[in-house]
């Protein structure tokens, strides 16, 4: 049976960023085009004032 991961070696952070780098390229690989600053905004959850 597998040892268990040592919890110390989590890095919250380093997962946020590869979450959304994951998001970002299934976008736009999904698109012919470029993605437009807006829709890139939109997948990282930013505000953009209207």
């Amino acid at each position: 049976m597998p040892e268990p991961l040592d919890s110390r070696l989590r890095d919250d952070e380093v997962l946020d960023e590869i979450e959304l780098t994951s998001r970002l390229m299934i976008a736009a690989s999904a698109q012919r085009d470029h993605l437009s600053q807006r829709e890139v905004d939109e997948i990282l959850g930013i505000a953009t004032a209207s």
